[in-house]
């Protein structure tokens, strides 16, 4: 049988949306943007010894607020993008110029990731090959295709079906040398994938794994898939007490789910267990109902617009951070700044919290200037 020509508008069916909405979602850019700057919080403070709880991961099992940031901006990218794929949609664009969008995409934003990773010594001996962006570039490749050939039904199959294949490989496969079902930092399937595949080229090669290594990001695709049900939601034609009750749901069932899955599965973002994707997914909807509640039905724009500059320039903010941080620590200028004034002026939890709102607020300056000048970074 002659397979069909793949049609784009299966990534938004007609019966479960209505037609695009002109302008942008405000509350959604405004999620993005507090994601991006919780991350960039986190990523740079003073001292990772000493700070408050919630701004440090969990060391293994069980979750922090922080924990929450990565699979946020996933979900929010899902989100965005049945937006953007209902546009390209109404535009006539056709199926091979959608396609061909969505490969250079995720290559541009894979490459900047390695580009991250090499910085500033570029030894390609030791290249760290997977990353956040990395991460982020295969989950859009991904669920694109999943959205693009399976239609707004899929989106949930696929979702279960590789939350399901990642929970078979980590508790079923026996690992060699350890057996099946290690959970531990050592000996876990994702280990030995890691290294099999990637020895040498990962974030901590003394275990020989990588927290966004090959399996993991099986799991974080449906986090992706996740938001793009979040964003049908959004652009059907309900009312938006049925949408908020829609994505109440969601959000309460998903999180539910992960804590009951946490009995076999734990929360773990390290490892990104299928528990941690369905509860990490259902925290997000319930944190985007609520900002498009009071953003976009209650009209609280100009108080979320220092988010939504923000969100409007995400990976650039982003790679910025991670070019200014090596910087920094290259030339010992954060050595110098945060011993000679942060921690002169504060005690060591509040000197390293503030240093970390220091990145921020100078970020959030670069955001604005690009803003008002109408420099969006658009891959």
């Amino acid at each position: 049988m002659a397979a069909q020509a793949p049609d784009p508008s299966v990534a938004v069916p007609s019966k479960d949306v209505g037609q695009p909405r002109a302008g942008r979602l405000v509350s959604l850019d405004a999620f993005r943007g507090a994601t991006i700057a919780g991350m960039i919080l986190v990523n740079n403070l003073g001292d990772h010894t000493n700070a408050y709880w919630p701004l440090l991961h969990a060391n293994w099992n069980g979750w922090t607020p922080t924990d929450l940031i990565f699979p946020f901006f996933l979900w929010i990218m899902g989100a965005a993008m049945a937006f953007s794929f209902a546009s390209r949609k109404a535009r006539g664009e056709s199926p091979d110029a959608f396609l061909r969008h969505v490969a250079i995409r995720a290559g541009a934003l894979f490459a900047i990731g390695l580009f991250l990773n090499a910085f500033p010594n570029f030894d390609f001996a030791s290249l760290r090959i997977p990353g956040v962006l990395q991460r982020i570039a295969l989950c859009y490749l991904f669920a694109s295709l999943i959205a693009f050939y399976s239609g707004a039904r899929g989106l949930v199959l696929w979702s279960a079906g590789l939350m399901g294949v990642y929970w078979a490989l980590m508790k079923l496969y026996p690992v060699p040398g350890h057996g099946a079902g290690i959970l531990d930092q050592q000996g876990n399937f994702i280990q030995y994938i890691d290294s099999l595949l990637m020895q040498g080229h990962l974030y901590r090669n003394q275990l020989r794994w990588d927290p966004e290594g090959l399996v993991s990001t099986l799991p974080s695709i449906a986090n992706t898939l996740f938001g793009l049900v979040c964003g049908g939601i959004l652009r059907s034609d309900e009312d938006a007490r049925t949408k908020l009750r829609s994505m109440a749901a969601w959000g309460f069932g998903l999180v539910a789910l992960g804590l009951l899955c946490d009995l076999w599965l734990p929360i773990n973002k390290n490892l990104w267990t299928s528990s941690f994707a369905m509860f990490t997914s259902g925290h997000a909807f319930l944190a985007m109902a609520l900002a498009w509640w009071f953003v976009d039905l209650k009209g609280w724009k100009r108080a979320a617009q220092p988010f939504v500059i923000f969100g409007l320039n995400a990976i650039a903010v982003y790679a910025l951070s991670s070019l200014l941080s090596d910087v920094l620590s290259i030339t010992g200028a954060k050595d110098a700044v945060y011993r000679g004034f942060f921690l002169r002026v504060a005690s060591p939890v509040n000197a390293s919290a503030l240093y970390g709102l220091a990145h921020v607020l100078f970020l959030y300056g670069v955001a604005w200037v690009m803003y008002r000048h109408r420099l969006f970074l658009r891959l």
